[in-house]
């Protein structure tokens, strides 16, 4: 991989792990809800996640879901209905005190997430597909997979960080419901632009990526 194709591979990670979907309205609501420091484990099971789809569409997965379309349709709704539900959950939680917080996502959970969650696969296989030179032997998946961990962690990190700055004025149950409610509305609203989509996951151009990223 030349150096100018690294430089946009780590602009693509940066701004599709960086920018609004499920795992940042989820990790800002963590964040506000329980804190940073109990939000770790779900950053980094973000993180893990992503970088062992990228790893698992570089090593032949993608090629299956290319090959039958169906699979990522199914795949597609099953998420949005994952989703939903969770939606459903941030908006019903009235945490007011820490004894109250319930538990955050664990590294598992967050892990796992990434395989539901329609955005994570657009991110994995525009990965895969457009940073991967043709003539480049295998070796070059696991650096793919590990700069996008090592580019979205901190990406993750910031999202969770500002809702542990927003903990100081959710202190009353009804901020705290209001908030709650409008993270539960983005996490549905950051579906649409992914459920919609008529064609499969996998980006064929630099062109594509970037619209994947504008509707993520």
């Amino acid at each position: 991989m030349t150096p100018e194709l690294m430089l946009a591979y780590v602009v693509f990670c940066f701004a599709t792990a960086g920018t609004p979907g499920p795992n940042n309205m989820m990790l800002l609501a963590s964040g506000a809800n329980f804190g940073f420091r109990r939000t770790v484990l779900h950053i980094l099971g973000i993180s893990s996640g992503l970088g062992f789809m990228v790893l698992a569409m570089g090593l032949g997965l993608g090629g299956v879901f290319r090959a039958y379309p169906v699979l990522h349709e199914i795949l597609k709704w099953v998420g949005a209905a994952y989703m939903l539900w969770l939606a459903w959950k941030i908006a019903m939680s009235s945490a007011v005190s820490d004894r109250d917080l319930g538990k955050p996502m664990t590294f598992l959970q967050a892990a796992a997430f990434q395989w539901v969650n329609p955005k994570a696969w657009a991110m994995a296989l525009g990965a895969v597909t457009t940073y991967a030179p043709e003539n480049a032997g295998w070796t070059i998946v696991p650096l793919l997979a590990g700069t996008f961990m090592l580019v979205g962690a901190p990406c993750s990190a910031a999202w969770a960080g500002f809702g542990q700055g927003l903990r100081p004025f959710l202190d009353r149950p009804a901020v705290l419901r209001t908030f709650n409610v409008t993270m539960a509305l983005l996490l549905v609203a950051s579906l649409y632009p992914m459920v919609t989509r008529g064609d499969h996951p996998a980006p064929r151009s630099q062109h594509d990526v970037a619209a994947v990223d504008r509707k993520g």
